[in-house]
């Protein structure tokens, strides 16, 4: 299944192959450059992306505004949470 929104992502996380803990430390790096309010896509290939991202989301104030699984890759859409 791939992901059902139509938004077009600002940007791109490409983390397939590597495994915890590097796609959240990268999506960390990433979602910091993106502007408030930002869509970011993320494709990942660790399962343990399914537990770590919308953690990582709800730690930070991010919205995970969809989850995907796509044969074996993960995906997901994240708006960077506005500025305080």
């Amino acid at each position: 299944m791939s992901l059902q929104s139509n938004a077009t992502p600002d940007d791109t996380l490409d983390t397939s192959g590597l495994n915890c803990p590097e796609p959240v430390m990268m999506l960390h790096g990433k979602v910091r450059d993106l502007p408030a309010g930002g869509l970011l896509k993320v494709i990942a290939t660790d399962p343990s992306t399914r537990r770590d991202i919308p953690k990582f989301c709800v730690f930070l104030g991010h919205e995970l505004v969809e989850q995907a699984v796509d044969g074996t890759r993960y995906l997901y859409l994240i708006r960077k949470k506005a500025e305080q």
